[in-house]
């Protein structure tokens, strides 16, 4: 076996290897050939090449994702880093584990003049965990030896972005066939999720409510036991509402939650305004229940998660510093029976909503709403689902979803600069079939995500072609205004055709209503080759389609 005759790239190698960091997503680079040295030509690492380090980045988070634990990057210096950022942003907003490994230059060649150099050291330091700026020289190894340790264990254990940087100089292509030096390993540390406080005046209260509501944001799936959702299902003094990113399931509970609020009244919604607010998960997609929830407050708002808790209602009174799995383990075993008919009256209106809904379906002209209600209907079971943000992931939060497909999407920063490659990264390291569903423009964005040699023959792509940024049309804005077209909606002509061809996907497409069932059904069958089925829909009548359900449902 070789190995890098530089000692920070042994250092850093050997102890990924032994933390269990061994995915590792490699942009090409000369300054980074100590790292790319030490990684590759060790069997136990699988090591991916991706060009484009912005692409590489989404990639990585989209693995560890789906993982669950931190997958390594690894960059030139320069202006390669930065091109990181975008990704570092999401795993830092989504607690996405990524180890950033930096090459750089030594300190004397900075700031100098010197080619592709630019200031390396903390370039993330708004959105990162942990820092570790090393030094060349072996009277610096402990002082790296801890800092990498640190840095490493911060990611495994916080479950987040870290950024490393490495500086090496030339001549940076030499390998020895021996270790030069074994670091110290320090093991991350494991923490008790348990709940520490005393739980008294919160079970007193909650057993004392008649309304409460629990609301969830994004969440892994299986992060919930079935049977604490099932006691939740059960009492009538609470309302649960879930998003289809939440990943739970149960029939009293209220994943459509724009399709519940958004036609209330004034004297609905104070009926429908919460005593008690627990909230679990990450962000949440639906903007209207945020506003209703910083219009109608609740007296307490509790908020349980291992890592933080965000006052994203403004009445957050109490955090509660453990997984929801095991708060609701501890917490239900203490609650008792509230007589109420909170949930009942809301499930009455659940009810008459879905109703309501199939019938604006039938009736609908052929429009973004009316193929999103295709797609949902015929997608197959078991499935891992990835959707591009803007309009994709809000359409999803209106139509009935297969529980048994796991649901997935960039909410961390909510952009669409990354979400392709993020679902190939994710598909890359699932084992279940990936459909990814986005908009025209997130596509085209993230392009460079299929200049990828790993996108298994069991991914497929559903593009819904606008023509535009269709969310524009659905916003507040003037959209007879003369820029709109250019500056907001970004009209234009393209399509993936070219691209599929160049990358290797099979493709197809949609351009009228009756193809749609039959295309989609062919689409979703076993094929050799990644696929790719953009379905064009007129832009002019979107808009109106979606205000109008919301009026038809009310």
């Amino acid at each position: 076996m070789k190995y890098s005759n530089k000692i920070l790239s042994q250092t850093i190698t050997q102890l990924c290897l032994q933390k269990g960091i061994t995915n590792i997503v490699i942009s090409p680079g000369s300054r980074n050939a100590p790292l790319i040295i030490g990684f590759t030509e060790n069997k136990n690492f699988k090591n991916y090449s991706i060009v484009d380090e912005r692409s590489a980045a989404f990639f990585a988070l989209g693995m560890a994702q789906q993982l669950q634990q931190p997958v390594a990057l690894v960059c030139s210096s320069g202006s390669a880093l930065l091109n990181y950022y975008p990704a570092i942003a999401e795993a830092f907003y989504c607690d996405i584990p990524l180890v950033v490994l930096s090459a750089d230059r030594p300190d004397y060649l900075l700031n100098i003049g010197d080619g592709q150099t630019i200031n390396q050291e903390n370039v993330f330091k708004n959105h990162i965990l942990e820092n570790a700026n090393c030094f060349e020289g072996e009277e610096f190894q402990d002082f790296n030896n801890t800092i990498i340790n640190s840095a490493l264990n911060k990611a495994i254990e916080l479950k987040g972005p870290v950024h490393i940087n490495i500086p090496f100089s030339e001549p940076l292509y030499e390998t020895v066939n021996e270790l030069i030096y074994h670091p110290i390993n320090e093991e991350p540390k494991s923490f008790n999720s348990s709940i520490s406080e005393d739980l008294k005046p919160f079970l007193k209260l909650w057993n004392s409510t008649k309304k409460k509501m629990i609301l969830v944001g994004v969440m892994q799936p299986n992060s919930i036991e079935q049977e604490f959702l099932n006691s939740l299902a059960e009492d009538n003094s609470v309302v649960v509402l879930t998003e289809t990113t939440s990943n739970l399931h149960h029939e009293n509970f209220f994943l459509h939650i724009d399709q519940l609020i958004a036609p209330l009244s004034e004297e609905e919604l104070k009926d429908l305004q919460p005593e008690i607010l627990l909230t679990f998960g990450g962000l949440i997609v639906s903007k209207k229940i945020k506003a209703f929830l910083r219009n109608y407050r609740p007296k307490h708002h509790w908020h349980v998660d291992s890592k933080k808790a965000l006052d994203t209602y403004f009445s957050l009174n109490h955090h509660f510093k453990t997984s929801a799995n095991l708060f609701l383990k501890q917490f239900l075993s203490e609650t008792k029976t509230v007589e109420s008919n909170y949930q009942t009256d809301w499930l009455a209106k659940k009810l008459y909503r879905i109703k309501k809904h199939k019938e604006y379906e039938k009736q609908i002209s052929y429009s973004d709403f009316k193929v999103f209600s295709e797609i949902f209907s015929e997608l197959p079971s078991n499935i891992q689902l990835q959707l591009s943000n803007s309009a994709t992931v809000r359409y999803a939060q209106l139509f009935k979803i297969d529980k048994s497909i796991e649901m997935f999407c960039n909410r961390g920063t909510s952009g669409i600069d990354g979400c392709t490659s993020t679902a190939v990264g994710a598909a890359v390291a699932s084992k279940k079939p990936t459909v990814f569903i986005t908009g025209d423009l997130s596509f085209l964005y993230d392009s460079n995500a299929l200049w990828n040699n790993y996108i298994p023959s069991n991914f497929k792509i559903i593009i819904i072609n606008n023509g535009g940024g269709g969310i524009f049309r659905i916003l507040p804005g003037d959209k007879n205004s003369e820029n709109f077209s250019t500056y907001f909606e970004t009209k234009h002509q393209l399509t993936a055709a070219h691209l599929a061809t160049m990358y290797g996907f099979e493709y197809n497409s949609v351009v009228e209503e009756m193809e749609v069932k039959d295309k989609l059904t062919t689409f979703f069958k076993a094929s050799e080759k990644p696929s790719i089925l953009e379905i064009f829909t007129p832009s002019e009548i979107n808009d109106q389609v979606l205000l109008d359900y919301f009026k038809f449902i009310k």
